[in-house]
């Protein structure tokens, strides 16, 4: 069965646009970056999303969670805002091109699959075969791009930091809450993102601005359609499928973004990055469509 399924429906329009919105990130750190330090810039953000939050609130209360429920979320929360964001806009302002960034975190769906029996998901042998052949069609798509020369340590371990987060992020919310009022958990989870970005603003950056167009339009985009828009149909993804299908959408990012940066900046496209697309489309469908009799291992 596809990832879209009859009874979801929404899903069949949740992923394409997901990716899309997802894969903006890249973009808007080239717009934002040089003007602003990450937790200064992620703590305007996600203030900016409490804000329109608040707002939506007032006209259409949610159902708040218990405190148990609560804690859960804050933890996914602060794994899938705070902790891998922050790693991605870390690692590219210390010097990591953002190919390198989206090879490692690319590698993220087959953590997510080697840890499924956490959440009691079986991954079968197609799925693993597709979720290999992401991993070419992304090292494809960034090969020309990327460069591992004189990159500090500290840009890795951010790097590191940010697969991770994202990848126990996903299972966790999994295993612990899938299901929620998503204007309650957009309030938990940015509001313990927005601390945390406070924190480390206050300690490690100058919290310097430089106000332009790029910067005004990097935060209106950030604040809207990736962190509420995407965001939420993440978590409507989670909630709706298993942790293993929904990560591998991630590998459908590098490809979407090289083809955004080719149209916004004029970056070379190659034959090479697009047989990468080809592959990690490939990879996509062969990982969410499951025939009955697929074998199965863990």
């Amino acid at each position: 069965m596809s990832l879209a399924s009859e009874r979801f429906p929404l899903e069949s329009l949740a992923a394409p646009i997901f990716v899309f919105i997802w894969s903006t990130g890249f973009i808007i750190a080239r717009f934002g970056m040089p003007y602003m330090e990450p937790a200064t810039f992620l703590f305007l953000r996600f203030t900016g999303v409490l804000i329109v939050m608040g707002i939506i609130i007032l006209f259409w209360k949610p159902i708040w969670p218990n405190r148990s429920q609560t804690m859960h979320i804050a933890i996914a929360g602060a794994l899938l805002q705070f902790g891998y964001v922050m790693g991605v806009w870390s690692a590219v302002r210390l010097g990591m091109t953002a190919g390198l960034v989206a090879l490692i975190v690319g590698l993220q769906p087959i953590l997510t699959a080697w840890s499924a029996s956490w959440v009691a998901e079986r991954v079968s042998y197609q799925q693993w075969f597709g979720l290999l052949l992401g991993i070419a069609g992304v090292g494809l798509v960034v090969a020309e791009k990327t460069s591992f020369m004189n990159i500090p340590l500290a840009a890795y371990i951010f790097a590191l930091a940010a697969f991770f987060s994202i990848t126990f992020g996903t299972l966790y919310q999994k295993k612990y809450c899938p299901q929620f009022d998503l204007r309650a958990g957009s309030m938990i989870q940015f509001s313990i993102s927005t601390l945390l970005c406070l924190l480390v603003a206050l300690l490690f950056e100058t919290r310097e601005i430089v106000w332009n167009a790029p910067v005004i339009g990097a935060l209106l985009w950030g604040i809207l359609p990736t962190s509420i828009g995407a965001i939420s149909l993440l978590f409507i993804l989670i909630r709706k499928g298993a942790a293993t299908k929904v990560t591998s959408l991630l590998y459908l990012t590098p490809p979407t973004t090289a083809l955004m940066a080719w149209l916004l900046f004029d970056e070379p496209l190659s034959l090479m990055m697009l047989a990468g697309l080809g592959l990690t489309m490939t990879a996509v469908i062969l990982v969410n469509y499951q025939q009955n009799s697929s074998p199965k291992t863990q």
